[in-house]
Order: structure tokens, then C-alpha cells, then sequence
């Protein structure tokens, strides 16, 4: 078999098209980036927006671009004249109990009755051991006690000793059984 001809010689080839240089393609890229760079809104066009000529009836009342409620806020506290436009529900703090200055009998009265108190002076008859809180607020409504009592003028013996001191002073706040 015989081979196909080849094409003749004599015509060259179609020159290649030339590479650019380093030089131009950093120009190139330098002028997309510049390019690339200046998009968007001019500075300051929020602040002062360009007005676009529209029909004349809807000039009149032209809709600002800026977003964003125009509506005044009250920042300070609410007065009479100016209402907010919403009620915010408040949170109802729980009431405190104001405490009622009692005299010191009713005082004493109050303490000496006293359920928790009873209960705690029952549990150390038996020997039991309080915890820490249960034991200071003992402490405190005792020491209340004795004030109160030496307000009143009330006082226990003083010359018997101390054990019979506290017994007396439970059988009183027991109410004398």
C-alpha cells in the first residue's frame, strides 16, 4: 500500500501566535484589579443619595433609598405626653413582705409561738444535731429572745446555773409545760 502524500514543503506553517510578555500581563492584571476595585455606590451615597427624576405626582412624596425606620424612639424615660408605640409586658417582681415593727411583747409573743422554732428546741432535747443553717437561725432567734426579754424586763434566776438557765428559758419559749 502506498502511504498518502504529504503536503508540500514549500508553503510554512501558519505563525504561532506570540506569548506576552511578563510586563503586559502584570499591566492586564493591574488594570482588572483597578477595575475590580471601583465597584459599587460612590462614598457617601447613603448619607447624600442621588434623587432619579420620577413622574411629576410622585415627586412630591419621594421614598428615601437609606434603610431604615424614620420613627423617633424615645431614648430617655417615658413620659406623659409621649406614649410608646408598643407596651413592653413587665416582668412582676415578686413583693417583698415589709416587715411590721412590732412592740416587743407581741414580738416576744410571735417567737415564743413560733412552729419551726419549737420543732428545732425539740430535736436538741433529743440530742439530734442541727445543720449549720438550722443552727444559726436558732442562735440568732435566741439572741433576739434575750434582748426582747431584757427590753421587757424579764429575766430568768441568775445565780442558778447555766444548763437550768437554758432549761428554764425552753419551758418559757414552750409556753411552761
Amino acid at each position: 500500500m502506498k502511504q498518502p502524500a504529504r503536503a508540500p514543503q514549500d508553503k510554512k506553517p501558519a505563525a504561532k501566535t506570540q506569548r506576552k510578555t511578563r510586563d503586559e500581563s502584570n499591566a492586564e492584571a493591574r488594570d482588572r484589579k483597578r477595575d475590580k476595585k471601583h465597584r459599587g455606590n460612590a462614598s457617601g451615597s447613603r448619607a447624600n443619595p442621588v434623587t432619579v427624576n420620577k413622574k411629576s405626582g410622585e415627586s412630591a412624596v419621594s421614598k428615601d433609598p437609606r434603610i431604615g425606620s424614620k420613627k423617633p424612639i424615645a431614648l430617655g424615660p417615658v413620659t406623659a405626653d409621649a406614649q410608646p408605640a408598643k407596651k413592653v409586658a413587665k416582668v412582676a417582681k415578686p413583693v417583698e413582705e415589709k416587715k411590721v415593727l412590732l412592740s416587743p411583747e407581741e414580738e416576744l409573743a410571735k417567737l415564743e409561738n413560733d412552729e419551726r422554732l419549737d420543732t428545732l428546741l425539740d430535736r436538741l432535747e433529743k440530742g439530734e444535731t442541727l445543720s449549720a443553717e438550722d443552727q444559726a437561725w436558732l442562735d440568732q432567734t435566741l439572741d433576739r429572745i434575750d434582748v426582747l426579754m431584757e427590753e421587757l424586763g424579764i429575766a430568768l434566776d441568775d445565780g442558778a446555773e447555766d444548763e437550768q438557765a437554758e432549761e428554764d428559758m425552753y419551758r418559757l419559749l414552750k409556753g411552761g409545760q
